[in-house]
């Protein structure tokens, strides 16, 4: 990977200690690489820095070492080119499905500059995005009508109403219903498909990952670092059949293994170099 869109160079973040104590190593020597238009899944054990990898890529906290930058630029603050989306999807009660997916175009120049004069451009770009994700007709609903799943869906267009870059996911199915999971899985394949922007996963779910990814990345015990890179040979389209292949299983067997190993304090073998 010669030029990544994400880069990482040995990376290090410490949280202060409270009263000026010894702080938290959150990641250490953290390298990793992405390509533009790529699907990367972060996976690992609980409190491995996954989230504090979401904080560094986006610019919501500098690192305590090393260099991270996107789209060829070192990141030194928050990145508007960044959509992001959470296990919690976060709409704004008092406000509509519709209302709620549109208010990045509120904050993020120049469609900020240009709301005004575009709103009716923008709102039917808005209703376009709720369409892909099944929502069509609940635009003016509040979010207290909608399901959990219906929710995250907004809260996915709300992500990707003003055309991100990249987009930064933190486990934004972990609160659903295995059937409601996995059916947004789908969804959010398909709007990948459609779109190509370079989107970065943290999961637990390890089916998830290789469902979703063209790499799955995973992280060792804190503080965290890359410790082996998977390249997911599925072809695309996927399906829940695709969950069942042998392809599939063995490797999420694969992930499962080494993150048991990992939980062990031992290093996965062989262990896969991720580029510099």
């Amino acid at each position: 990977m010669t030029h990544p869109f994400v880069h990482l160079h040995k990376v290090g973040l410490t949280y202060a200690g409270a009263d000026s104590g010894a702080g938290t190593a959150a990641l250490e020597q953290c390298t990793l690489g992405v390509a533009k238009g790529e699907f990367v899944a972060v996976v690992g054990p609980s409190g491995c820095g996954k989230s504090s990898l979401m904080k560094l890529v986006t610019g919501l906290v500098p690192p305590s070492e090393g260099s991270i930058e996107v789209a060829g630029r070192e990141v030194d603050g928050p990145l508007k080119i960044v959509g992001m989306a959470f296990q919690n999807p976060t709409l704004l009660p008092w406000r509509s499905t519709l209302a709620n997916v549109m208010l990045p175009l509120e904050i993020v120049e120049p469609h900020r500059s240009r709301l005004r004069s575009d709103k009716a451009a923008y709102v039917a770009k808005a209703q376009r995005l709720l369409a892909t994700v099944g929502l069509t007709g609940f635009d003016d609903k509040p979010p207290y009508q909608l399901s959990g799943g219906m929710q995250q869906r907004a809260s996915l267009c709300r992500s990707l109403i003003h055309e991100p870059e990249l987009l930064m996911l933190d486990e934004p199915f972990g609160a659903l219903d295995a059937f409601t999971r996995e059916e947004l899985w789908a969804v959010l394949q398909d709007v990948w498909l459609q779109q190509r922007f370079t989107c970065i996963l943290v999961t637990h779910d390890l089916r998830e990952a290789v469902f979703l990814a063209d790499r799955v990345l995973v992280m060792s015990n804190r503080p965290g670092r890359i410790v082996s890179d998977h390249t997911v040979p599925l072809p695309r389209p996927r399906t829940l059949a695709t969950t069942f292949e042998k392809d599939f299983v063995d490797i999420t067997q694969r992930l499962r293994e080494e993150i048991s190993l990992v939980r062990q304090g031992k290093s996965p073998v062989p262990v896969h170099e991720v580029a510099a």
